[in-house]
């Protein structure tokens, strides 16, 4: 069997531990801790079962188990203080605690993820082959027309499916759209080396998503791009207007950071300096400042996984090389040449993406429909009146 879940696989047949896809050294003892706990995941285990299951009718201390467990926190990035993935009761016993799915090989070496259950929905995940050979983790939910989401980076479609930040977007366009999402190249599933990738290229993300809509049974199809995700949104709709049926637009802009002035160019440096100096350490006050800016009406709990996933969704020179990328790219004669049936729908109070490119945004596209929420959140969260608003422009718009 093999297990995953914060970009972690454990694999039982192979006695392999791997983070990010890349094999981790783990003593057998302790891999079989580690596997004992996921296995029974769905309780709370005695120290007294772990060690008898594990050391059988030899003498363990207390001490000696506690390393074992210690160990395997280390392995996977967690800790006794903030027991991410395995929390210990004192007195009674430990359980692993974090969501894992339990992953099948399907049609040769590329994996498909056992689908996840959310209510009465069902995700399913699988890989296509990018134009360059890279591979891209693509995820499908709900019946119904089809509404394609090209990708924007910092996502992972395994762990946004059973997020506090992400699940109300897929559960509810999920009960209108068969809704499909994937990981940017650099990102979550997909295949991280960007050694030979040209990320200043809008071509190069628009065949991404090309190769996904490549694999849908659907010739023609609703396309949103939210924040980044119109970079590729507004190449595909020019690159084949006969494609879309209807193009939504959230959160978005047509130039980057370093297109927008001084002002712009100074702002893109001291996020890319954030970037270089914070991403990934232990240190979260980085990544608690990221997220602010990206949802300032978020709850704690809300804030602390969007925090883990900037870890669990990309590395730091990935990070790095990927919000540089977007800095520099620019879409405005694309975005011009636009014509299918647009909506750009923008929060007022935006922090990570100004108002101001969201409104020239829509100016640049023909005939594009302009909508504003009453948001500050760049990722708009379920309890808060502009998410149905959201929807219903949203379902409003498609229909017609």
């Amino acid at each position: 069997m093999r297990y995953r879940f914060f970009g972690i696989e454990v694999d039982t047949a192979k006695f392999e531990l791997r983070v990010e896809g890349r094999r981790t050294p783990i003593e057998p003892q302790v891999f079989e801790v580690l596997v004992y706990l996921i296995e029974h995941r769905d309780r709370l285990v005695p120290r007294t079962e772990l060690l008898d299951e594990i050391w059988g009718d030899r003498f363990v201390s207390d001490a000696a188990l506690a390393s074992r467990v210690a160990a395997a926190r280390a392995a996977i990035g967690d800790d006794g203080r903030t027991q991410r993935f395995i929390r210990t009761v004192h007195g009674r016993g430990l359980q692993f605690v974090a969501p894992v799915e339990m992953v099948d090989q399907v049609g040769g070496d590329l994996p498909v993820a056992a689908a996840a259950p959310f209510g009465d929905a069902r995700q399913s995940v699988r890989f296509v082959t990018a134009s360059d050979g890279l591979q891209l983790a693509v995820a499908t939910v709900g019946d119904g027309p089809v509404l394609v989401k090209a990708a924007n980076w910092l996502t992972h479609v395994e762990q946004d499916w059973r997020s506090p930040v992400w699940r109300h977007w897929l559960a509810d366009i999920g009960r209108r759209f068969t809704y499909v999402r994937y990981d940017a190249r650099g990102c979550g599933l997909s295949d991280r080396d960007l050694s030979t990738s040209d990320l200043t290229d809008v071509g190069r993300w628009t065949d991404d998503l090309d190769a996904v809509v490549g694999c849908l049974d659907a010739e023609r199809f609703a396309l949103l791009g939210v924040s980044d995700g119109a970079i590729p949104a507004i190449g595909f709709a020019n690159r084949y207007p006969e494609r879309v049926s209807h193009l939504v637009l959230y959160g978005a802009y047509s130039r980057g950071l370093r297109r927008r002035g001084p002002g712009g160019v100074t702002e893109s440096d001291t996020l890319l300096q954030l970037i270089r100096g914070g991403w990934g350490g232990t240190n979260p006050a980085f990544r608690t400042v990221f997220t602010m800016n990206f949802m300032p009406g978020a709850s704690a709990e809300q804030m602390r996984w969007f925090n883990d996933l900037q870890v669990v969704s990309s590395d730091a020179d990935n990070a790095l090389r990927l919000e540089a990328a977007f800095h520099d790219l620019d879409v405005a004669p694309l975005a011009r040449e636009v014509s299918v049936p647009t909506l750009v729908m923008h929060c007022r109070d935006d922090r990570a993406t100004p108002y101001e490119e969201g409104r020239r945004l829509a100016a640049l596209i023909p005939d594009a429909e302009f909508v504003t929420l009453e948001s500050a959140n760049h990722v708009l969260l379920a309890d808060e009146p502009a998410w149905p608003e959201f929807l219903g422009h949203l379902f409003r718009f498609t229909s017609a």
